[in-house]
Formats: C-alpha cells, sequence, structure tokens
C-alpha cells in the first residue's frame, strides 16, 4: 500500500495524529510513514502500529504533515527537498507560512496548524491557516486529518498567534488549575487520592456540561452560583483578586511569546 501520509516527527503529537487517523479509518497503518531518528523510538511506533512505517529519514511523497520543534524546522525543510511534497502541513508553533513556502521548493502547498495535547486522546483543538497555494480541497484534505483528534476552524494567519494563547497553551492553564484545587482539598482535609479523584472528575464534568449544554459559560456559572451559598463565596474571592484578568494577562503572554517565536 502506498503511503498516504508521510509523518516527520514521532513524538507525542506525531503518535497521536498517526494514532487518530488509524482509529478513525483514515488510513491503514500501512498508509502511514514516520520519520524518526530515534531508533528505539521507531521501534516503539511500530509495535503499538503494527503496519505502520517508521524510517530515519524522509523519502520522496506527496502528502507531509511536520511534527517537530519550531527550532528543527529549517533542517527538516532542507531534508524535505528530496521527498518534494506537493502538500505540507506544519504545526511547529510560531514558524509562519512565509518562512515555510521560502524553505521549501517552489509552489508547495503549505497549511500552518495549531493544535493542541488533547488531541492524544482524540479531543483536540485545532486551528488551520492555508498559505499561498493551498487550495480549497488542499484545506479539507488537512481538516480530514485533524477532524480524527477533535475539533477544528479554519483562520487567518494573523489570528494564529491569539489561537496559541487561548487553545494551543490552554490545555496548561486547566492542569494549573486542577493543581491548585488538589492542593486546595489537601488543605482542607482531603487525603491527596480523593482531592485528585475529585478534581478530575469535576472538571471532565464541567468540560462535559460545557461542550454538550449549549449554554455559555456565564450561564452555566450563573446556575450554581446561589445568592449568599458557597459557591458565591469562592466567586467573590475570583473577583477579589482579579482572576479572569490573570488569565486574560496570562494569554496576552502567550500570544506575545508566539509572536516572538515567529520572528
Amino acid at each position: 500500500m502506498a503511503t498516504e501520509l508521510m509523518i516527520v516527527g514521532g513524538g507525542k503529537m506525531g503518535e497521536a495524529l498517526a494514532a487518530g487517523l488509524i482509529s478513525a479509518g483514515w488510513a491503514d497503518p500501512a498508509g502511514i510513514t514516520v520519520v524518526e531518528p530515534i531508533e528505539e523510538r521507531r521501534e516503539e511506533l511500530e509495535k503499538a502500529y503494527p503496519g505502520l512505517r517508521a524510517i530515519t529519514s524522509p523519502e520522496k511523497t506527496n502528502d507531509v504533515l511536520v511534527s517537530v520543534k519550531p527550532n528543527q524546522i529549517q533542517n527538516v525543510c532542507e531534508l524535505l527537498s528530496v521527498a518534494s511534497p506537493e502538500r505540507l502541513i506544519s504545526i511547529a508553533a510560531g514558524v509562519t507560512i512565509t518562512t515555510l513556502e521560502n524553505s521549501l521548493p517552489p509552489e508547495t502547498s503549505v497549511i500552518r496548524v495549531m493544535p493542541n495535547t488533547p488531541a492524544m486522546v482524540n479531543e483536540g483543538m485545532s486551528v488551520l491557516s492555508p498559505g499561498t497555494y493551498a487550495s480549497s480541497a488542499d484545506i479539507e484534505w488537512a481538516v480530514s486529518i485533524f477532524a480524527a483528534v477533535g475539533e477544528t476552524a479554519v483562520l487567518e494567519e494573523k489570528l494564529m498567534n491569539a489561537v496559541t494563547g487561548v487553545s494551543g497553551s490552554g490545555p496548561a492553564y486547566v492542569f494549573a488549575l486542577a493543581e491548585a484545587l488538589v492542593r486546595a482539598g489537601i488543605n482542607e482535609g482531603l487525603d491527596y487520592e480523593n482531592a485528585d479523584l475529585l478534581v478530575r472528575q469535576t472538571l471532565l464534568g464541567a468540560a462535559t456540561l460545557l461542550s454538550q449544554s449549549g449554554e455559555s459559560p456565564t450561564e452555566l456559572r450563573e446556575a450554581v452560583t446561589s445568592p449568599n451559598g458557597t459557591t458565591a463565596a469562592a466567586i467573590s474571592i475570583f473577583e477579589r483578586t482579579g482572576f479572569q484578568e490573570i488569565l486574560i494577562d496570562a494569554v496576552s503572554a502567550a500570544t506575545q511569546r508566539a509572536e516572538e517565536l515567529g520572528s
């Protein structure tokens, strides 16, 4: 079976995308080739997904997804001159479409994507921005890949830094909240195991309710906040300490850092 997609980079996100595509039936394992320089990692991938090929360097193919760190992009693009892909997806944070197009053969169809780590459990949020030569068919193709591991949206590249600040880095904000809630539970007398269980299920339940109810975050918050009740007492501390402002500043800092990485 011919390679349908070559994934350059066999790290967690590269594996998550390969696993999602196989699970969704987008491709058979034999249709996915992963380029990974570390031998132990190649063996792990081939064992986990029988039929998938893991190789040391790129080979000639039409469609490539680059899943490496931003500082590795230039080297990868040089290696890809051998592969001469027609279409290329990059998930490297901060690396612009212009940078990618200038580093690849002329008129390569480039699509820049910002996914996030919940793609590892098929609950990702991925935002796509098409390059100069990307057709509507190319965008459809790219969307089909990331739809296998969560939700997708197509936006102009000028919004990608904001996307990075909100959804790209966003899972870490939720994990930081989880850490604080576990610590707070322990402070109030819970043991670690029970505090951890309460926090994990509360965040999962709240996220599911937010996703499925059709109500806004404000409506859901108000519904659980009775006047002079326990939740109201907690929310008053949020308001007093500027909880919303802290998050707004955090997203702004992440967005600004994404801009710096891009320059």
